[in-house]
C-alpha cells in the first residue's frame, strides 16, 4: 500500500508542475488581487479591534499539507479581519471571486464567507471593521441549525430612493459537509449572468435582472397597492353564507349523545367478576431497612393477575358503547352562494414611485476583503483568494492550488475509511445516490424541506450502512408534498383580476424575508442545563 501511495504522489507531482507550466501561459494581468497566504498576513490584513471580536486569527498549515492559510483558532467566538485594495470595478466586464476553505472540525453552526466591501465613508480605519461596515458583494458557506447555503447576497443602492438594499440569490446551493478542502468560485458576467461554482461544478445559475433569481427582485413591480386606498364598508367577501330559509327539521335532535351503551352486547362467558386486575407480587419481600416511621408503611409492587391473562377478563363488567344511530349533533343551516359576494378586495393599483428600469446592475466597486463571522467551530481554514477578469486564470487556480491538495485529502479519508472496517466508504453507487440527493434538495419546491433532507443526507454519509433508509425517508418526504399539491393540501388563492372591483378573486401574497446577513442573533446551539433528575425511591409503596 505505501508504494502504491508514493506512486500516486508521483504522478500528483508531475500534473501538478504541467498545470503550472500551463498555468504560466495566462495572462498575469487578468488576476486583479490573489492571497496564497504563503507568508503571514500581518501588516498586510488587519484585525478588527472592535470589541466584539475576540477571535484569534492564525498563519497555519492545512492539516496534512505544507501549504499554508489564514486560520480560525477557537470556538465559539466572532471574527473579523480586513485587506484593503485598489478599487475593482464589477462593471461591464467579467469578475471571478474564487476561494478556499477547508474545515477541518466541520462546521455545524457558523460562516465561513468573504465579504467584498464597497468605499467606506470618509475617516474610515480597516481596525474599525466590524458587521456594520458595507459591502457589495458577500459570498461563501454559512450553516447553523436550518440554515444551509452558499450565500450570494449583493447590496445595489436604488436610483430613486437613495437606499441600498440587500438582494439574496433564492435556492442557492448547499454546503459539502465534509471536512475537505472546497474552492467556491462565483462568475459575473457583463451579460448579468451569475454562475456558482464548488470545486469546479456550477451548482447555481442566475439572472441578476431576473425576479425568479432575487429576492427582493433588482427591478422593483411598476405598480404597487394604493396605501391610501380603503375597502368600502359594504364590501362582502363570504363566497357562501348560511341558507336564511332553512328550518331545523323537527327530529332534529341536538342533546341525542354521540354514544350510547350496546343493550344487545352480552357478557363473555368466564369472565371473573371476582378478581381484580392487579394483584400484590407475591415474590416481593419488605427490605431490610424499610423504616416505617420514615418510609411509611411498605406495600408490596403489584403485578398484573395471571387469572386475567386466561380468562376474557375481570372485574366488574359493563356494557361497551355503540355509535348512536339517532345523534345529529348541532344542526347548522346549509351553505349558499353568496348573491352579494364581490370577491376579495385588494386595493387598486398605483405607479411605483420607486420604480426604475436597469440594463445591468450599478455595481459598487471592491475597496477591501474582509471575513467577518460567528461561528461555534474552529479550524477553518482560509486559503487561495482571488479575484480575476478571466474564467480560465479561476480555473487554472483550482486545478493547481486547489485540485492536489484535495485529491490527497479524498485518499487519506478512504484509507481511514478502510482502516476503520468501513471497506472504501460509500460505494460508488451509494456516493451517486447522495450527489442526486443534494441536487434534489436544491429542487425550489423543496425549498421549506431542505433543512430536513440535508440532514438526512448527512446522517447517511456518516453511517452508509441506513442509506436506504435514508432514500426511503426522502422519497417519503417528496411524495408528501407532491401529494399535497395534487390534493391540495396546500391551497393557492386563484389569481387577482386587475380591475378593482366586483367579481375579484383571492389573491395569495408571501414574503420571503432572508436571515440578516453576515450576523448570528441568536445561537441555535446554546447548551441547556440538564434538569436534575428526582431521586429513586428505594422500593415500591402506593401513595395514598
Amino acid at each position: 500500500m505505501e508504494g502504491s501511495w508514493k506512486i500516486h504522489r508521483l504522478q500528483q507531482v508531475i500534473a501538478a508542475l504541467l498545470i503550472t507550466s500551463f498555468a504560466s501561459q495566462i495572462c498575469a494581468s487578468d488576476v486583479i488581487y490573489y492571497e496564497p497566504f504563503d507568508e503571514p498576513f500581518e501588516g498586510r490584513w488587519i484585525v478588527s479591534q472592535k470589541d466584539d471580536y475576540k477571535g484569534v486569527w492564525k498563519h497555519s498549515k492545512s492539516e496534512g499539507h505544507d501549504d499554508y492559510g489564514l486560520l480560525v483558532s477557537d470556538k465559539a467566538r466572532k471574527y473579523a479581519i480586513v485587506k484593503e485594495l485598489d478599487q475593482v470595478s464589477l462593471k461591464d466586464r467579467t469578475v471571478v471571486l474564487q476561494f478556499e476553505v477547508r474545515l477541518q472540525d466541520g462546521l455545524e453552526c457558523g460562516g465561513a464567507y468573504l465579504k467584498y466591501l464597497r468605499p467606506q465613508e470618509a475617516g474610515w480605519q480597516p481596525k474599525e471593521f466590524d458587521n456594520e461596515s458595507p459591502y457589495s458583494i458577500m459570498f461563501g458557506p454559512d450553516k447553523c441549525g436550518s440554515t444551509n447555503k452558499v450565500h450570494f447576497i449583493f447590496k445595489h443602492k436604488n436610483p430613486k430612493s437613495g437606499e441600498y438594499v440587500e438582494h439574496h440569490l433564492k435556492n442557492p446551493p448547499s454546503v459539502p459537509s465534509d471536512k475537505l478542502s472546497h474552492i467556491y468560485t462565483a462568475i459575473l458576467k457583463p451579460d448579468n449572468e451569475l454562475s456558482i461554482l464548488i470545486d469546479g461544478e456550477e451548482k447555481k445559475k442566475a439572472n441578476f435582472l431576473s425576479a425568479d433569481d432575487f429576492e427582493p427582485p433588482l427591478i422593483p413591480d411598476k405598480t404597487i397597492p394604493d396605501p391610501n386606498d380603503k375597502k368600502p364598508e359594504d364590501w362582502d367577501e363570504r363566497a357562501k353564507i348560511p341558507d336564511p330559509n332553512a328550518v331545523k327539521p323537527d327530529d332534529w335532535d341536538e342533546d341525542a349523545p354521540m354514544e350510547i351503551e350496546d343493550e344487545e352486547a352480552v357478557k363473555p362467558e368466564g369472565w371473573l367478576d371476582d378478581e381484580p386486575e392487579e394483584i400484590d407480587d407475591p415474590d416481593s419481600t419488605k427490605p431490610e431497612d424499610w423504616d416505617d416511621e420514615e418510609d411509611g408503611e411498605w406495600e408490596p409492587p403489584k403485578i398484573d393477575n395471571p387469572k386475567c391473562e386466561i380468562a376474557p377478563g375481570c372485574g366488574e363488567w359493563k356494557r361497551p358503547t355503540k355509535s348512536n344511530p339517532a345523534y345529529k349533533g348541532k344542526w347548522h343551516a346549509p351553505l349558499i352562494d353568496n348573491p352579494d359576494y364581490k370577491g376579495i378586495w385588494k386595493p387598486q393599483q398605483i405607479p411605483n414611485p420607486d420604480y426604475f428600469e436597469l440594463e445591468k446592475p450599478d455595481f459598487e466597486p471592491i475597496a477591501a476583503i474582509g471575513i467577518e463571522i460567528w461561528t461555534m467551530q474552529d479550524g477553518i481554514l482560509f486559503d487561495n483568494i482571488l479575484i480575476a477578469s478571466d474564467e480560465k486564470v479561476a480555473e487554472s487556480y483550482r486545478l493547481t492550488t486547489w485540485k492536489p491538495k484535495f485529491d490527497i485529502e479524498k485518499e487519506k479519508q478512504k484509507a481511514e475509511e478502510a482502516a476503520s472496517g468501513l471497506s472504501d466508504g460509500l460505494s460508488g453507487l451509494q456516493k451517486k445516490f447522495f450527489d442526486l440527493l443534494y441536487k434534489i434538495g436544491d429542487i425550489p419546491f423543496l425549498d421549506a424541506y431542505k433543512p430536513m433532507i440535508i440532514d438526512l443526507i448527512e446522517k447517511g454519509e456518516k453511517q452508509p450502512n441506513i442509506t436506504i433508509g435514508v432514500i426511503v425517508s426522502i422519497v417519503v418526504v417528496i411524495l408528501t408534498v407532491f401529494f399535497r399539491i395534487l390534493f391540495g393540501g396546500k391551497k393557492t388563492a386563484a389569481s387577482v383580476s386587475e380591475t378593482h372591483g366586483a367579481g375579484a378573486a383571492p389573491a395569495e401574497t408571501s414574503t420571503n424575508q432572508e436571515e440578516s446577513s453576515g450576523e448570528k442573533e441568536e445561537d441555535e446551539h446554546e447548551k441547556e442545563d440538564a434538569a436534575a433528575a428526582p431521586p429513586r425511591r428505594r422500593s415500591t409503596r402506593r401513595e395514598n
